[in-house]
């Protein structure tokens, strides 16, 4: 059996769903349901998870080391899932991705995670810009208001102005990993 794909976890970690330094990611628990269903799914399917963890420094949400930096239990990875560590928005940068992901022969990337202005769209340009095949889970990303836009607003200008030429866009429900496997080695 070979499998071509991967499901990409971006910062998806404690601090994002706590209220103590910042107001809790926006429809958190719906992301959290959204992204253990497709870790459940992908598993099934022997496809790796590969959890992209931000290390924030001294006083930061995601400060390196705390309970909040600590990837979200729910979604929490499992013996033989790849847990990649970075400190920029994009997920390939002065990061071991790109060799997880070379080593694996993946090409295809479905992506979750938050933030949707920050890291989930860096992460996606950057993917297609480095010839990945990336499909964006259009309701398993999430980030918080601002003082213009509301968090729904960002999440779907972000869906519409990705799908124009870095990614497909696939509700949650939709997805299957299944063309991520083919019977032949190789």
């Amino acid at each position: 059996m070979k499998v071509d794909g991967a499901l990409l976890v971006v910062d998806v970690q404690v601090g994002m769903f706590e209220s103590r330094l910042i107001p809790p990611v926006y429809n958190g628990d719906q992301l959290l349901t959204s992204v253990k269903d497709l870790i459940e799914k992908a598993r099934s399917f022997q496809v790796p998870i590969i959890y992209v963890q931000h290390n924030g420094g001294s006083g930061h949400p995601l400060e390196h080391g705390t309970s909040a930096w600590k990837i979200h239990p729910m979604i929490a990875p499992s013996d033989g899932d790849v847990v990649v560590q970075k400190q920029t928005p994009d997920s390939f940068y002065d990061t071991s991705l790109q060799q997880e992901l070379d080593a694996k022969k993946i090409k295809k990337l479905t992506l979750v995670g938050i933030q949707t202005e920050y890291c989930v769209d860096t992460t996606c340009r950057r993917a297609f810009s480095l010839g990945y095949d990336v499909r964006l889970v259009k309701d398993g990303h999430s980030t918080w208001d601002t003082k213009i836009l509301t968090a729904q607003q960002i999440i779907n200008h972000h869906n519409e102005i990705l799908e124009r030429w870095f990614v497909t866009l696939k509700e949650a429900t939709r997805i299957s990993f299944e063309e991520y496997v083919s019977e032949h080695g190789g």
